[in-house]
């Protein structure tokens, strides 16, 4: 049975499409298991559709997942003729579908020049509702200087940034993941690393007009965020840390992405602002069938918490007022 109904249609924030022209691109570059996960996941625009209806979902905000748009050895010009051909693909859904599909564009990173053009292009060209972010390019994470000139870009246009984790860079993979799929704990790993990054370099407060999406209820950040203050503070890393880092969490929005309960949403409310909690799916890389089990979790949750309709729609209409 599907899970209970929210008052309203949900609006999820954190869902993936994968084009065919994609798919083929990543397996010819040889990417048959993307960040060790068994397969590529089926997906199309009808079946997309037709889960959301069963699920109850009135719009899915479209990004493409890891490993984005730089597959294997591709060049610059490659990356960027490859974003340029999926943010197309999305925005030319959202056109057909304008009030069930929204749009984080793809940017070519590291190439910084190209990926400016390509915040310009989403931005005035296809009407992007966002930009979506991978935690780490080739090495270079979120938060480091050289990407400066983007952020200062995003923060001019108050972007909407989905923030999605990769894996770790280089060859480190296969010793730390000790072979099991990234997804399961690298992911995490990746999200909470460089939020925290992002966090000691004071990135929030210097680029305020972007407004982060953080996946997975925050990966290991709500458990981990006290001893990251504490030991910033303890190491000089940050004079401010302990006062100024949970203040700048509650600017975070947060999508539910995953399995939240029983234990990492509780912890997450202690640090996350009640109207920055955003509904999400992770379709089509979760199953339907994971979803509905998630589902049938999270709704009793969010309606004893009083903030069922808040968390399914309203949250993210703020951040969206088109889909109001």
């Amino acid at each position: 049975m599907p899970p209970p109904l929210a008052p309203s249609p949900r609006i999820d924030v954190h869902a993936h499409f994968i084009p065919d022209f994609y798919r083929e691109a990543a397996l010819a570059a040889g990417i048959t298991k993307p960040d060790g996960m068994p397969q590529w996941p089926a997906w199309s625009e009808q079946e997309a559709l037709a889960m959301m209806d069963r699920l109850g979902i009135g719009a899915a905000m479209l990004s493409l997942s890891s490993p984005g748009v730089r597959l294997g050895t591709a060049t610059d010009a490659e990356a960027r003729q490859m974003a340029r051909r999926v943010n197309e693909a999305g925005a030319a859904l959202v056109q057909a579908h304008h009030t069930r599909f929204g749009l984080f564009a793809s940017l070519p990173l590291p190439d910084v020049i190209g990926a400016l053009e390509e915040v310009r292009y989403a931005y005035d060209a296809l009407r992007t509702d966002g930009i979506v972010l991978q935690t780490n390019y080739q090495g270079t994470y979120l938060g480091d200087p050289a990407l400066d000139p983007l952020l200062a870009e995003l923060h001019a246009r108050r972007a909407v940034v989905f923030l999605h984790p990769t894996a770790p860079p280089g060859d480190v993979v296969p010793l730390v993941s000790l072979g099991y799929p990234a997804p399961l704990l690298e992911f995490m790993f990746e999200t909470t690393r460089t939020v925290t990054h992002l966090l000691l370099q004071r990135v929030p407060q210097r680029y305020p007009g972007i407004r982060w999406i953080v996946p997975h209820a925050g990966a290991a950040l709500p458990v981990l965020l006290d001893r990251v203050a504490g030991q910033a503070h303890g190491m000089h890393l940050d004079p401010q840390a302990t006062e100024e880092l949970y203040a700048t969490m509650r600017t975070f929005y947060f999508d539910l992405a995953g399995m939240p309960l029983p234990r990492t949403l509780p912890a997450l409310r202690t640090l996350a602002d009640p109207a920055r909690l955003l509904y999400g799916t992770d379709y089509c890389f979760a199953p339907e069938a994971l979803i509905q089990t998630w589902q049938t979790k999270l709704d009793p949750d969010l309606t004893a918490a009083g903030d069922c309709d808040a968390v399914m729609r309203r949250n993210a209409q703020a951040l969206f007022p088109r889909l109001a």
